[in-house]
């Protein structure tokens, strides 16, 4: 799961820098969590595309991206998404 989410928002984002990190192991026994984990994520992701948008923008952007993956297998997805330039 962390490579497909890795290929699917470097394909769609092109960005400078990526980072996804798999946090399933931190919520055992949360909600959403299950054997095996993958379930619950964090990324990091600098981009030209999220120039000008707003941190909504930008998760509603990503979480689009990754639809099917959030609809099915992953139960959250922590997002840090960032212009270049930007702190």
């Amino acid at each position: 799961m962390k490579n497909l989410i890795t290929e699917k928002l470097s394909a769609a984002f092109a960005p400078q820098s990526l980072d996804v990190v798999d946090e399933s192991h931190l919520h055992a026994g949360h909600a959403g969590h299950r054997a095996g984990g993958e379930t619950h994520y964090r990324v990091h992701i600098v981009a030209e595309a999220f120039q000008g948008k707003t941190r909504v923008d930008r998760h509603r952007m990503i979480n689009q991206t990754l639809s099917g993956e959030l609809a099915s297998t992953v139960h959250a997805l922590a997002i840090n998404a960032r212009a270049p330039g930007e702190n």
